[in-house]
C-alpha cells in the first residue's frame, strides 16, 4: 500500500472519496490534531469535519452548492468512517483511505 497522507510542513492532507476532494489538517503546535505518523497507515483524532456554506445563487450546473453541505468522518488505521450527518453518497460507510489522483496539486 502507498502513502495515502500527504504531509507538507505542519499539515496533513487526504483524499475524501465521499468529497472527491481533499482534506486538510494541522498535525502540529497548538490546537493540532493528533497523528500517528504513518502515512500509510494514518490515525488523525479527533474527527475532521468539513463544511461549505449555502450558495443559493448557485447555477443550475453546480445545484448541490444550493444548500449547506458537510463532510464529518474519523480516519482510524488508513479508514475513513463517514458519520450521518455528512450530506454526500458516503454518509454512515467506512472505506480505505484511497491514493490522491495523478492530477491532483
Amino acid at each position: 500500500m502507498n502513502d495515502v497522507l500527504y504531509i507538507r510542513g505542519d499539515y496533513a492532507s487526504f483524499w475524501c472519496p465521499g468529497c472527491d476532494n481533499v482534506h486538510t489538517v494541522i498535525i502540529s503546535g497548538t490546537g493540532a490534531w493528533g497523528f500517528n505518523g504513518s502515512t500509510v497507515a494514518p490515525t488523525l483524532t479527533p474527527s475532521v469535519k468539513v463544511t461549505w456554506p449555502a450558495n443559493p445563487n448557485a447555477s443550475d450546473d453546480f445545484a448541490e452548492w444550493r444548500t449547506e453541505r458537510v463532510c464529518h468522518s474519523f480516519v482510524t488505521d488508513g479508514k475513513i468512517q463517514f458519520l450521518n450527518d455528512c450530506t454526500h453518497r458516503s454518509a454512515g460507510m467506512t472505506l480505505e483511505l484511497s491514493e490522491f489522483p495523478e492530477d491532483w496539486e
